[in-house]
């Protein structure tokens, strides 16, 4: 039976490979794991739990390693994608089951997926939401990003695998740097598309000096914002970041599973003004043979890049009607 939707959350802390992991509970019935992204914490499937509880799952939401109240290693070599694989399939089993459908949101859907290529018989399927899935592979991510700002501009993921850099620019100020980063990727409040785009740094600027000035996202609220940033003020950026840092070695790490596709049931939902889906569109068309038993692919008309935030009703019913299908 559906859990009631009054049900209250269920904060709690399990033994992973990070050291411990932070997650929140609503529900009864079959495991979803959910993983977010880059700058966020649990808090960002907070309109995601009590949908999923009252639709008759156990839902949780974890802080991912490096963030909120999980453990910080000190190592960027601890953020590599297996790591934060094998924190996924520890959480699973630290909730005394044996499988889970794991839905992913940004860097969270790349875990997901990860999670879903190295243990299908622990993620019985995946959610990926804005960043889709492209197997491993391709040139070494860091000469990728570097071609793509060029000699007149820096690509923000170039900016931000500089150990330190980011985080002097962040961290004086986390509450409006986090109000500016929102900002630039929600549907709402982003640049225009002749101004400036937020996702380059100009010569010796920081990332913050294309973020727009203006009102928060109708999406986020000032509590919800003070929410991120007393998470963030408390632990810094860097377990965050290193996530980035540890890209090459991804590369590296997964170089046996180059091409591989993702076998399990899978969702996909982006915004059609989120970045990621334009730039990996490429990805998104080749869904036949990488996610050979995808159910739907939804691109979200007018939507950005926080896609379950800005959207969560609709998003809410795409899920549990692809749950549905899952557990059916």
């Amino acid at each position: 039976m559906p859990s009631a939707p009054t049900a209250p959350l269920r904060h709690r802390t399990v033994e992973a490979p990070a050291g411990r992991l932070h997650l929140v509970e609503r529900g009864t019935g079959p495991l979803v794991l959910l993983v977010h992204g880059f700058p966020e914490s649990w808090y960002s499937w907070r309109r995601q739990l009590p949908a999923l509880a009252a639709a008759g799952y156990r839902a949780a939401a974890i802080d991912v390693r490096g963030y909120g109240r999980s453990s910080q290693p000190s190592s960027i070599d601890a953020y590599r994608m297996l790591d934060l694989v094998d924190d996924t399939v520890a959480v699973v089993r630290a909730l005394g089951e044996d499988s889970a459908v794991v839905i992913g949101h940004d860097w969270g859907s790349a875990i997901a997926s990860t999670s879903a290529l190295l243990h299908p018989d622990t993620v019985r399927a995946v959610g990926l939401l804005s960043v889709p899935y492209a197997p491993p592979g391709g040139p070494r991510p860091t000469d990728t990003f570097a071609q793509i700002g060029g000699a007149e501009q820096e690509f923000y993921v170039s900016y931000l695998q500089d150990p330190g850099r980011a985080e002097a620019e962040i961290e004086p100020d986390v509450r409006g740097w986090l109000a500016g980063f929102y900002a630039a990727l929600s549907a709402d409040t982003m640049p225009a598309r002749d101004e400036p785009d937020p996702h380059f740094v100009d010569p010796g600027g920081q990332l913050r000096d294309r973020f727009p000035t203006g009102p928060l996202p109708a999406w986020l609220t000032e509590d919800d914002l003070d929410v991120y940033a007393a998470e963030f003020e408390r632990t810094g950026l860097t377990g965050a970041l290193n996530r980035y840092r540890a890209m090459d070695r991804d590369w590296e790490d997964l170089a046996p599973h180059r091409g591989a596709p993702v076998t399990q049931p899978a969702l996909f939902i982006g915004g059609t003004l989120d970045a990621s889906t334009a730039w990996m569109a490429d990805a998104i068309d080749a869904y036949p043979t990488t996610l050979p038993a995808l159910s739907a692919s939804h691109l979200l008309d007018g939507c950005g890049h926080w896609v379950q935030q800005e959207r969560p009703d609709e998003v809410n019913r795409l899920l549990t009607d692809w749950l549905a299908t899952v557990h059916g």
